[in-house]
Formats: structure tokens, sequence, C-alpha cells
């Protein structure tokens, strides 16, 4: 498979901004916004909604940051990937088609977890939260693995950077609706507790937890109603296999040897640039709530801020960002997205200094969610102009893992971090750990438009 080179487009054969915006009317970018608000909910219900949420129940800080380790299996989700591409389900597959069985199952188990969190009390006993919390990560990473499978084979390589778009808009509307909103939730369905004096007094209550965690499991529905409405891809034909030798060199493999073929030495490099291209944005992301809750800032405000400011500049750098990627190449996005990630984490530290200030919330997270827009468009975009298409599946799955792994288990001492240096000089430190994924993006995009040898 020859791979896409999107920056060497002429200039001529450019299309024009109308006609690039016209891409997002297509049903198939229509299909990724719902599918991509599906992959985006478990996401912050077991990392930074959980994390507000168990740090209001009083579990301390040095616990959050490990048990931020159930997002390894996003970091481990290439293992099993193999059976995703290969594997059919009994009677799912059949009526539904190898990707849409694995995403209506993988669905069912994000659905089931969310629950198990709802009916279990963290301040009564942690263990049963964080097995549901894995059930979920699990069944979202294998939504994962399926869904950017489905969403390569579902257009050519010209429109992955609008698939991206949308569906990296889906994805941040789940993660605002999953942040914000399961915090508007829960406030609102608090009980007023009278404390001395009369006033009314703020306390943990689990009920108001329990009714959030109910309501983003029933969020799941639309996209389980968009897979069963749904085309599948065009189906390839697998050769079957001659035994189970066999069966696992074309499962695991290939889809490896393959990747390594094309790019050689650059191979390298290119794994280099996914491990650490969101770094600063992952090992931030896990002390946010508690930094918001040490900070006084209470469930409503921090759900009204992110809801109102974050989603617009959210909807403004995921369509920036694909239609830049679409009209300019994937290459020099890629490069602005790492250097405004970065710079947007200084912005927590000088937060850090302003005590309770909502302005300057709303200023930083407004600044954050644009630059983590752009970002994230033009990386879903350069990694699926790396995938080949007959191993979509299990390569994209290998990639985004490599994307995780390394920040997830950095992010685990971040509240170790926080406890020994502040959160000025955390946040100060996860903004450096992006300078060198600028070298990187610059180093590979130089590779990327050098002749094969």
């Amino acid at each position: 498979m020859t791979t896409p080179t999107p920056d060497t487009t002429p200039l001529a054969d450019k299309p024009t901004w109308l006609e690039t915006l016209k891409v997002y009317r297509e049903p198939a970018s229509l299909r990724m916004l719902s599918l991509g608000f599906s992959a985006g909910l478990p996401l912050l219900l077991v990392f930074g909604t959980l994390s507000f949420w168990l740090r209001e129940a009083g579990i301390d800080r040095t616990t959050i940051g490990f048990l931020s380790w159930v997002g390894l299996a996003y970091g481990f989700k290439w293992v099993w990937s193999p059976l995703v591409d290969r594997l059919p389900l009994p009677l799912l597959t059949r009526r539904l088609g190898r990707r849409r069985s694995w995403l209506l199952l993988a669905q069912a188990v994000v659905m089931g977890g969310l629950v198990g969190m709802a009916l279990t009390d963290p301040r009564q006993a942690l263990a049963p939260v964080v097995w549901c919390a894995l059930a979920v990560a699990f069944g979202s990473a294998t939504q994962d693995i399926a869904l950017d499978a489905f969403r390569i084979e579902s257009a050519d390589a010209q429109r992955q950077a609008a698939l991206a778009a949308t569906y990296q808009t889906g994805y941040r509307l789940a993660m605002i609706w999953a942040g914000a909103g399961a915090l508007w939730i829960a406030a609102r369905a608090e009980v007023p507790v009278a404390a001395a004096g009369g006033t009314l007094a703020s306390t943990y209550q689990h009920a108001a937890w329990q009714t959030a965690y109910l309501v983003m499991a029933a969020s799941m529905l639309p996209g389980v109603l968009t897979v069963l409405l749904s085309s599948e891809p065009a189906r390839r034909e697998i050769p079957p296999a001659k035994n189970a030798a066999d069966w696992l060199r074309s499962a695991l493999v290939e889809p490896f040897a393959d990747f390594i073929s094309r790019y050689h030495w650059q191979a390298v490099l290119i794994l280099a640039l996914i491990a650490t291209y969101r770094i600063s944005d992952v090992v931030i992301g896990i002390m946010a709530n508690p930094f918001y809750v040490d900070m006084g800032f209470s469930k409503d405000e921090v759900a009204a801020v992110t809801k109102i400011y974050g989603v617009v500049m959210t909807l403004v750098g995921a369509f920036v960002g694909g239609a830049m990627a679409l009209r300019m190449g994937v290459m020099p996005v890629l490069l602005l997205g790492a250097a405004l990630s970065a710079a947007t984490n200084l912005l927590f530290a000088w937060l850090a200094g302003q005590g309770h200030d909502v302005q300057a919330l709303i200023f930083v997270i407004s600044a954050d969610n644009l630059a983590s827009g752009i970002a994230s468009a033009a990386f879903i975009a350069y990694l699926s102009s790396l995938t080949n298409v007959n191993y979509s599946a299990t390569q994209y799955a290998m990639f985004s893992s490599m994307m995780l792994l390394l920040p997830k288990f950095v992010a685990g001492y971040s509240g170790v971090y926080v406890d020994q240096f502040g959160y000025h000089s955390f946040f100060t430190a996860t903004a450096l750990l992006g300078v060198p994924v600028l070298v990187l993006v610059w180093l590979a995009s130089k590779a990327k438009t050098a002749p094969s040898p």
C-alpha cells in the first residue's frame, strides 16, 4: 500500500474552502460525529470526572494518581486488536458484520461498567469502583479498536482529515458532557444539608454521583443506535488460515511487519513521535479536577465554564484543525498543535497563582480546549495516513496504544509530584514535556517527504 502524502498536493489541485466545508455534511462525517461521542464518553468517567468524585469522597491525591493506571487498558489494546480485526462474534457478526458487531459488544460492556460504578460508593468500598472502571476502560478501548477501523474503511485517504474532525468534535462534545455534564447533574442531584447556624453546607453525597453515572450510561444509547442503523464498510475477504500458526502469523506478525517494511528506519522516529505527542495533555489531565477542587471551584463553576466556553473552543479547534489539515497538509498542523498544547499548560501554572478566579478559569480552559482540538484533529489524520487498510484495526490500535502507554504511565505519578512540589511546578513540568515533541514532529516532517531508500 502506498502511504498518502497529503503535504505534497499541488496548490492548483487543492479544493476551495467552500468545497472543503461541504465534506462535513456527508453521511460518513455525520456518522463519525455520533460514534465519536460514543467513543469520547467513557474516557473522563474513568479519569477526570472520577478523580473529582474520588477527591470529593476524601480519597488522597496519591491514590487518585495511581488509580489513573486503569487507563493503561488503552495502552495495551494492541494486544487484543487482532481478535477485533479477525475474529467473528457468534450470532452478531453474521447479522451486523465484523466492525459493527464488535462496536455493539464494546458499547454494552461500557454501559454495564458505568452502571456498576454508579451503584458503588468509593468511600465505603474503593475496590469495586476500580474493577468497574477497569471494565469501562476495557470496553472503551475495544470500541476504539473497532471504531478506528470502521472510520478508516468508510472513506478514502483524502477524506480522513474531515472524518477525523467530525469524530473529534463528537469525541470532545462527549468529554464535555462526561465532565461538565456529569458535574452539573451531580450538583443538581444533591440534597441541601443544613449546617450550624442555618446555612447550607456542601457535603459528599453518593446518591448525587450515582444519578450522574446512570445518566452517563444512558448517554451511550445514541452510539448504539448509530451502529444499528449504519451500514457495514465494504467487506475484505480474508483467506482462511490453514492452521493456528498460520492464523497467528496473519493476525499478529504481518500487521507489524508491514509497517516496518514500509518505513524502514523511519519507523523508529514515527513510533517515538506517536508515543510522546499527547504526553503534555494526558499527564496534566489526571490532576486537573483535583486542582479545581483544591482551588475552591465548585462543581457548578467547573461545569458551567467547561460547558459554555469549552464546547465553543473545542468545536472551533476541531473544525479549524480538520480544515487546515485538508487544505495545508497534516504535518504543519501537527507541529502547530504540539506547540499550542505545551504552551497552554503554562497557563495552568499561571492559574495556580490566581486563587479562586472564575474569569481566569474561563480563559485557561478556552485556550486549552482550542489547542487540544487542533492537535487532536491533525494527529488522528496523521495516524490514519500511516495505516494499511488491510490491517486497519490492528495497526491503528498499535499506534493509538503507543500514544497513551507512556503518558498514562507517567501520569500515574502525578499525584506524588503534586504532593511533593505543588501545582505550579507540576504544570510547568508538563509544559516542558512537550518540547521534545516539537523536535520529533519536525524530524518526521522531513523524513515523510524524503524519497524511500
